[in-house]
């Protein structure tokens, strides 16, 4: 039967709102498979459940029947058939095939079982990414990502602003770390942006407003539940707004994607055991002089420190919920962070609990502060030549901030570890599949 012939293909979904005697094609990968004398049932998962096919053995032939029986779990398969109620209390309608073909065989033993029923360490599942995410809940997380994605365009399409693309590979270090891959580009060294940071200033000269979702780099030897080396980060700039706008506008894309997951990704929350609900608004703000003093007592902290894990983690105990935290020290922020005074940055750090979602502030835009700024940082000014000349141009006070995606995931999902929340996670240990 060529293509054309075949009818119009149903998803799993779709199966259910079909009538009954509607032909179909169905195609998805096998997951159980049940013989009862004359009769098989077979039960195919596509990417949007589980549709059960009935072979039987007077209607598609010893063959085709005796295919159906030893195939392997796993495989591909399409079949074409009637839709009819089931006697299955747990199925309301099933497929009564009349043509059921291999597409392609899968060879066991498989190095994990999908279904979940047999658990595999999270190193194994990685091995096995692609067969790993046959798993319901391992697919619930991405679709879930795919909602958040497009919720996030879709807020910043609302706001007016523009998409934008940066290089990844990038002659000098944007915020002056150290932890950066570098490598060979022809004769020159190179290295791997961590941050889209200098571009997205520059370009609020003639945007006004960007945003970017894009990977980024950082050679980091983390081994922790929340770090990576390559991750998704949301960057936005915008002229003509302060800090605190540009804090109003990160508390809108949060709330814009638990509503849009809830609305959108029901049956995968329910898939994963989690209940989402809108955050309370405006968003709690706590400088980082109330967050020293609230964590005074146990351990001492010298204004200026930055907070470390067990801090946020203390923190995190008070402010259950998204806060801000804002007005850090001047001398732990990167030096294109303008000063409120001289102690005080006017900067912030969007947090859930004990996790840094994002970092941002209104960012420095004079020219003769950033030299000063990068001079009093050590840094290399020849390094930061071709960012220096834009100021000439005229640029316009701006803020800004950058969002780690994988660890918003992480929070909306309740996964524990960043790795669960990428498709393919790269760490020091890990550079494959």
């Amino acid at each position: 039967m060529s293509v054309e012939q075949r009818p119009k293909r149903l998803y799993a979904k779709e199966v259910f709102q079909a009538n009954e005697g509607q032909l179909c094609t169905i195609r998805g990968w096998i997951e159980d498979i049940r013989p009862l004398g004359k009769i098989c049932f077979i039960t195919v998962r596509d990417l949007t459940g589980l549709t059960q096919i009935v072979l039987n053995r007077n209607a598609v032939g010893d063959e085709v029947f005796r295919v159906g029986n030893e195939v392997n779990r796993q495989s591909i398969v399409e079949v074409v058939g009637e839709i009819k109620p089931s006697r299955s209390k747990n199925v309301l309608k099933e497929v009564l095939a009349k043509k059921f073909e291999v597409l392609s065989k899968a060879h066991p033993p498989l190095p994990i079982d999908p279904t979940g029923r047999v658990a595999s360490s999270l190193d194994k599942r990685l091995d096995a990414r692609a067969l790993d995410l046959r798993n319901p809940k391992t697919a619930a997380i991405f679709k879930i990502r795919h909602t958040l994605l497009k919720s996030i365009r879709n807020t910043f399409y609302r706001l007016g602003f523009i998409e934008v693309n940066t290089p990844k590979l990038i002659g000098q270090a944007a915020e002056g770390g150290a932890n950066l891959f570098t490598l060979k580009y022809f004769k020159q060294s190179a290295y791997l942006a961590q941050s889209p940071q200098l571009y997205k200033e520059q370009l609020t000269e003639s945007f006004e407003k960007v945003f970017e979702i894009a990977q980024y780099f950082r050679a980091e030897k983390s081994n922790t539940l929340r770090h990576v080396c390559e991750f998704t980060s949301l960057d936005m700039e915008a002229a003509y707004m302060n800090e605190f706008e540009s804090m109003e506008i990160a508390e809108e894309v949060v709330c814009n994607i638990i509503e849009d997951v809830k609305r959108e990704n029901e049956e995968e929350l329910m898939i994963l055991g989690k209940t989402l609900t809108s955050p309370t608004r405006p968003f709690k703000r706590v400088t980082y002089t109330e967050a020293v003093e609230r964590l005074k007592g146990k351990k001492k902290i010298e204004w200026g420190e930055d907070l470390e894990t067990n801090d946020l983690r203390r923190l995190g105990k008070v402010y259950k919920e998204f806060y801000f935290i804002y007005d850090w020290p001047v001398v732990i922020k990167p030096f294109y962070i303008e000063r409120r005074d001289n102690k005080v940055s006017k900067s912030f750090d969007l947090m859930y609990g004990y996790l840094e979602l994002a970092s941002g502030g209104k960012r420095v835009s004079d020219k003769e502060e950033l030299i000063r700024r990068l001079k009093s940082s050590n840094l290399n000014l020849d390094e930061f030549k071709s960012h220096i000349q834009t100021f000439d141009y005229g640029m316009p006070p701006h803020s800004g901030w950058g969002l780690g995606v994988d660890r918003l995931l992480m929070a909306i999902t309740g996964l524990k570890n960043i790795r669960e929340a990428i498709l393919y996670p790269r760490d020091p240990k890990r550079l494959t599949p």
